[in-house]
């Protein structure tokens, strides 16, 4: 358990710090410049895992339950939690790399949203999150609503990915200045040399894949997931109950944030940067809704919006859908509306004078 859990963590953070996978700054992007690349590449890791695990549960290599859709919860967390990415600086996943690149704002992120998560899921916030969870459908799979096939909706996603990401490509390229290479070979490509998306996409959907059988020869029957475990981390400290509070995505997410050091102190990008006053509210009060939301939507943008969209569930879609909606809306409220308002008041001023 501990040794997979810390490999695939590791994996998992050295190939999103090295290829800048952020999915807020990509669902940000999607609404002030209108650059869509970072969902695309969502797109893929999304498509890949599913193809992967829905072969290994057919091969009855793995299981998998959708459960009950609590679609309450799903829609109200979602939207928080999408609000509380803008605010902290980075998504779940994000946070917990850019932690081990030596970034003070995200650790300070990472335990406002530690806690938050561990008040929701075993302190005074437990009637808050069981009265929202509450409010269920009992199908939760998007096949099942239908009565057919998973196979047709991966075939539709797929065809779907490969049509957006063929059309992107066909773009015509803008010409980037790149520095003088100072290594090369495996050292250039691994360290130096910046990572498609689409690139990074592929190997995170295999990872996410892997981590399927990895995660339920340890007897946890799920994929990727990042709050539960940040969650435990904490309960495990407050009460030392290893029984309950060790599992494999503990050992995940601390993999995660070796994994990142590794990748930025070998790309000399490692390196510790504190945050202003200012920053430091923005990150703790963006971890407080970060883990409010994930708790409540029942996960972050890699539980829900890369595992459970995999999964082919409502749970995935709908949760990924309200994360974009409200990064979106915090979007407007800390970049677009306040350029409004600095240009209105500029244009005031130049005819007064």
């Amino acid at each position: 358990m501990i040794f997979t859990g810390l490999l695939c963590g590791a994996l998992l953070g050295f190939v999103m710090q090295r290829g800048r996978f952020c999915l807020t700054g990509g669902f940000r992007d999607m609404f002030l410049a209108k650059d869509y690349r970072m969902f695309y590449a969502l797109l893929i890791a999304i498509a890949i895992q599913s193809i992967g695990v829905f072969a290994l549960i057919q091969m009855g290599l793995i299981q998998f339950k959708s459960g009950s859709f609590a679609w309450l919860g799903t829609i109200i967390g979602s939207f928080v939690f999408g609000i509380g990415i803008v605010l902290a600086g980075g998504c779940a996943t994000g946070t917990w790399y850019r932690a081990g690149e030596g970034l003070i704002g995200s650790w300070i992120a990472l335990f406002a949203y530690m806690l938050m998560s561990a008040v929701m899921k075993s302190g005074v916030l437990v009637p808050v999150n069981e009265a929202f969870k509450g409010y269920t459908v009992p199908t939760n799979s998007i096949p099942a609503t239908f009565g057919t096939s998973v196979w047709p909706f991966i075939l539709i996603l797929t065809a779907i990915t490969l049509y957006l990401v063929v059309k992107h490509l066909r773009k015509p390229k803008v010409a980037i200045p790149a520095l003088r290479a100072k290594r090369t070979g495996l050292a250039h490509l691994l360290f130096e040399k910046r990572w498609h998306p689409f690139v990074t996409a592929i190997l995170v959907g295999l990872i996410a894949m892997l981590a399927w059988p990895l995660s339920e020869a340890t007897g946890r029957m799920s994929g990727l997931g990042i709050t539960t475990p940040s969650a435990n981390i904490l309960q495990y400290m407050v009460t030392g109950d290893s029984e309950k509070y060790i599992n494999w995505g503990v050992f995940l997410v601390l993999g995660i944030l070796i994994g990142s050091f590794i990748a930025a102190k070998a790309s000399r990008e490692f390196r510790f940067r504190a945050p202003d006053a200012k920053t430091t509210i923005s990150s703790f009060s963006g971890g407080i809704l970060m883990g409010f939301g994930a708790s409540l939507a029942g996960g972050c943008s890699i539980g829900n919006g890369l595992v459970m969209t995999a999964m082919m569930t409502w749970q995935g879609w709908v949760s990924l859908s309200f994360i974009i909606l409200g990064t979106w809306t915090a979007s407007y409220f800390v970049y677009v509306r306040p350029r409004l308002q600095a240009k209105k008041q500029h244009s005031a001023s130049v005819t007064v004078a």
